[in-house]
């Protein structure tokens, strides 16, 4: 089983890059956390975004397998307390499939990929920006792996 976060955005500064594989290269081997960039549609002056936003969730949709499991993230989506993420963790274990995580860029995500989500997680009803999502939802990916493990990372 595989983790994989799909983010719009790419050429993140170094600090971005640094924090999220921090928490990628913890993450055991029967549990790795990949991550695919798409690339930002251009937003020049005057940009329609709901065609742009279309572009970046043809990309995000393109990137997701058939029978991968999916979660979007989304700001109106279900919060989840840190426990109960190891607790979904645990049972997308159960089940085997890849999980897939969306992250759209800063005009958010599409229907589309609304629509194909199997779920819908908010981290914070705070509007974060999209590159640091990466960073927190690696954190958090790993912390959940953690108390699972009843490894001395989370101490709650």
């Amino acid at each position: 089983m595989k983790l994989r976060l799909i983010c719009v955005g790419q050429k993140m500064p170094d600090w971005v890059s640094a924090g999220y594989q921090d928490y990628a290269r913890r993450m055991p081997p029967e549990l790795p956390l990949e991550l695919t960039e798409i690339p930002m549609a251009h937003r020049g002056k005057n940009p329609d975004i709901p065609r742009l936003m279309q572009r970046e969730s043809d990309a995000i949709l393109a990137s997701v397998g058939q029978r991968d499991r999916v979660v979007a993230l989304e700001v109106g989506g279900k919060p989840w307390s840190t426990e109960k993420l190891a607790g979904q963790l645990e049972s997308w274990q159960q089940e085997g499939q890849d999980i897939c995580f969306l992250v759209g860029g800063p005009d958010g995500l599409a229907g589309a990929c609304r629509q194909r989500a199997d779920q819908q997680w908010s981290l914070s009803p705070l509007t974060l920006p999209h590159p640091l999502v990466r960073i927190v939802l690696a954190e958090q990916l790993y912390r959940a792996w953690s108390i699972t493990r009843n490894h001395p990372y989370h101490r709650a």
